[in-house]
Parts: structure tokens; sequence; C-alpha cells
């Protein structure tokens, strides 16, 4: 498995607006894509949620990497680059994914992004970070739980899909999640 995610940060005046009709319109697409375990459509207002930008942030979840490769050379793909330009993808391997059957009931998403230490035991780690989405994944309101790292530039992701709003800190950046795509 792997997970992806790229951003866009528009200006603080933009119509966010246009970004929900957009999701509303090219978002059942994705709809039975193969090999995706689910796609994200997720934007962020700035001031709510304690967000500090506008965003746009779609957050994919691939059961294989051939499905993200087939996204990426797609039409789909395509258009979102003809509109936005090309962005930087994340892409983290992933440690634990928690999916509940009722994913469809997610309205929010949190993600945070940590840096791996040098010198810090990955098996232990990796132990600690599953340990902890299996914790978090059995809670209330959580639809999804998601621990995933990047070697190349040592990070590591926690995304979770929410029933309803997580509460805002530091750190995490809290999202809407417009529409959901399963595979």
């Amino acid at each position: 498995m792997m997970a992806m995610q790229y951003s866009f940060t528009l200006p603080a005046d933009y119509d966010m607006d246009i970004i929900d009709r957009r999701i509303r319109d090219k978002g059942p697409a994705m709809d039975g894509f193969p090999h995706l375990g689910f796609k994200a459509f997720l934007s962020a207002r700035r001031g709510e949620f304690g967000s500090r930008e506008n965003l746009y942030a779609p957050f994919y979840l691939w059961d294989r990497p051939e499905g993200a490769g087939d996204f990426i050379c797609g039409p789909g793909f395509a258009a979102l680059e003809q509109a936005f330009g090309r962005p930087r993808i994340r892409c983290w391997i992933v440690w634990q994914a928690h999916v509940l059957p009722d994913l469809a009931e997610a309205r929010f998403a949190q993600s945070e992004l940590l840096s791996i230490a040098p010198r810090t035991s990955l098996p232990d780690l990796r132990q600690q970070e599953m340990d902890l989405a299996e914790q978090e994944a059995g809670g209330k309101h959580v639809l999804a739980r998601i621990a995933a790292f990047d070697p190349h530039d040592w990070t590591m992701v926690r995304f979770g899909l929410y029933a309803e709003a997580p509460p805002a800190s530091d750190g995490k950046q809290v999202y809407r999640v417009g529409h959901l795509s399963r595979g």
C-alpha cells in the first residue's frame, strides 16, 4: 500500500466555492478507480479549524502503486495540471491502514507531518505508530487512520478521516471532505 497527497495553496481571497464545485463535479469520476483504496477530496478554508491558508489537498490510499501511476498518467491528473499546474506529490509507504466499512460518513480529515530524527529505531517507531493508529482507529467518529513514512526525506504522516471535526491543534491540518471515492 502507499499513501499520496498533493496540495495547492490558494490566495487568501480565493473563492473556495470554486473548489467545492470542482470537487462536486469531478469527484465521482474517481469512484471505482482501479487499485484505489480511497481518495478523499479535501479542502481547507483560511481561518476555519485553525487553517492558516486556503487549500485544495486530495489524499489517496492506494492498494497497489500501479493505480497511482495510472492516475498520474491519466486524463484526470492532466486536467488538474491544466487548472492548477503540476504539483509536488508526496508519497509514503504505509505502515498501518485502518479503514472502516462506513468510510462514506467521513466529513473531516486531519493530517500531521512529522520528521523522523536520525538514529531513530525504525522498527520501534513503526511499532509505536502501528499501535497508535490501532488505538485511534477504535475512537469515536474515527473512520480511517493511516500511519506511513517516506524514506527519501525521513518524514511520516499521520492521517485520519472523521465523521465529526477533530480538535484543531498546532502542527495538524484539519480539512473538510468534499467527496470520498473508493476503488
